[in-house]
C-alpha cells in the first residue's frame, strides 16, 4: 500500500479574509514530485504555503504523514517539512555557509551551537547545488540565481521528508533550471512545487495539480492533465500532443497565440514550443 506523505481534505486557502481556493482534496504519495500549476493569480503559491503551514487554514485539514498539521509544534513541523520561498531575505551579513546551516537548527538540542561535523554537512550540501566554492562569500553578494541555489541547499540540509518549493527555477538560466530539477529528482524526497513553467512541470514531475478559478480542476500525470483541451480552457493556448523526434517521448506542442484567435488553426504549425 502506497504511503501518503501529505493529504488535504476539504481545504480552503485564504489570504487574510479573502478565500482564494475552495474545497481542495488531494493526496500526495511519498517520494513523488508534484507540480502545482495555474494561471497567474490562480492561487498555486497560496496553496503551497497553506500546505506548508505558513498561512493559517480557514477551513478543512492538512495531514503530514498521517498527523494533523495544526497539532504539530514548530520544531516538529521543521523536522518533517522544509520550505524554500520565492523572495526570502536571510539576515544581513550571513555567509553562504551560515545560511545553509540554518537548515540544521531543527535537529540541534536547544541552546547548542554548531560543530565541525555540521560544517562538513553544509559543504556537502553546497557541493550538491554546485555552490561549495562560495561557502565563505556573503549571501547578499550573490546573483539572484546563485541565491536560489543556496536557499535550496538550506532546504536540503533540513533533512525532511517533505520539501516545498515556490517557483524554484526563478532567476536561473536554462542550463541551471534543468540541472537543479534533475538534482531535486535525485533527492528521493517528496517534493511539492509551485511552477509557472509548464515545460519543466511536464518534464520533471510525476504529477501535476491544476488550480483555476478558485478550485482544483485536475490532478494526475503530466500527459493526462496537460491535455490540449485543458490547456485551452485554463491557460487560453492552443496545443497538440506530438512525438519528440529525438527521444520518442510524448510531448505537447503549444501555440503562444491566444486560443480565441487560433481556434481553427493547426497548433503544430503555429509559432510555439514543446513542453
Amino acid at each position: 500500500m502506497t504511503e501518503i506523505a501529505l493529504q488535504a481534505t476539504n481545504l480552503d486557502c485564504a489570504i487574510g479574509k479573502q478565500v482564494i481556493l475552495n474545497g481542495i482534496n488531494l493526496e500526495i504519495p511519498r517520494g513523488q514530485m508534484v507540480a502545482l500549476v495555474g494561471p497567474n493569480g490562480a492561487g498555486k503559491s497560496t496553496l503551497l504555503r497553506t500546505l506548508a503551514g505558513i498561512i493559517p487554514i480557514p477551513s478543512g485539514s492538512v495531514r503530514i504523514q498521517g498527523r494533523a498539521l495544526q497539532r504539530l509544534s514548530p520544531r516538529q513541523r521543521a523536522r518533517r517539512m522544509a520550505m524554500v520561498g520565492q523572495n526570502e531575505e536571510p539576515p544581513a551579513d550571513l555567509t553562504v555557509a551560515e545560511v545553509v546551516a540554518l537548515g540544521l537548527l531543527p535537529h540541534r538540542p536547544p541552546w547548542t551551537g554548531g560543530n565541525a561535523s555540521e560544517y562538513e554537512t553544509v559543504l556537502a550540501v553546497l557541493e550538491q547545488v554546485q555552490m561549495r566554492a562560495y561557502a565563505d562569500r556573503g549571501f547578499h553578494q550573490l546573483s539572484g540565481g546563485e541565491q536560489r541555489r543556496v536557499l535550496l541547499a538550506r532546504g536540503i540540509a533540513q533533512q525532511t521528508e517533505l520539501l516545498f518549493l515556490d517557483e524554484p527555477t526563478n532567476h536561473l538560466d536554462v542550463r541551471h533550471q534543468h540541472t537543479l530539477l534533475t538534482m531535486v529528482r535525485e533527492l528521493g524526497q517528496t517534493i511539492v512545487a509551485a511552477m509557472h513553467d509548464l515545460d519543466l512541470a511536464a518534464l520533471y514531475f510525476d504529477q501535476v495539480v491544476v488550480v483555476h478559478e478558485g478550485r482544483l480542476v485536475a490532478m494526475g500525470t503530466p500527459e493526462m492533465v496537460l491535455s490540449p483541451e485543458r490547456l485551452r480552457e485554463v491557460f487560453g493556448i492552443s496545443a497538440a500532443h506530438v512525438t519528440d523526434p529525438i527521444t520518442g517521448d510524448r510531448r505537447i506542442l503549444f501555440s503562444y497565440q491566444s486560443s480565441d484567435t487560433t481556434e481553427n488553426s493547426n497548433p503544430s504549425t503555429a509559432p510555439g514550443g514543446v513542453l
